[in-house]
């Protein structure tokens, strides 16, 4: 069963949707409750995350940042990194080149 334009539970209080990818660039949308977590991890693609609603705090390679609505930030190849809603907030993550890990068809 396919998981593109389905809302899917990810981390406890994280739900996402991963939209229709191109052949190598995908985009999904993620809902955070206050508190939330998106875990730390890495992964071999780039990832541009904009903040749709609420503040974010990113921790990248052990470095903090906080984006509100609005705003941006460019997660590096390989960079270990890990999300924190500091209210409801809500993402759109680009990745290139396509997470296959996420796709299910």
């Amino acid at each position: 069963m396919s998981n593109i334009g389905v809302w899917e539970p990810a981390e406890p209080g994280v739900t996402r949707k991963i939209m229709t990818p191109g052949a190598s660039l995908m985009m999904m949308e993620v809902h955070f409750e206050e508190g939330a977590e998106g875990y730390e991890h890495a992964h071999p693609h780039e990832q541009m995350s904009y903040c749709l609603k609420g503040q974010i705090e990113f921790t990248i390679n052990g470095h903090k940042s906080i984006i509100a609505a609005g705003e941006h930030i460019v997660i590096p190849m390989g960079a270990k990194h890990g999300a924190r809603a500091l209210e409801p907030s809500a993402l759109l993550d680009c990745f290139t080149p396509l997470r296959a890990d996420l796709i299910k068809y």
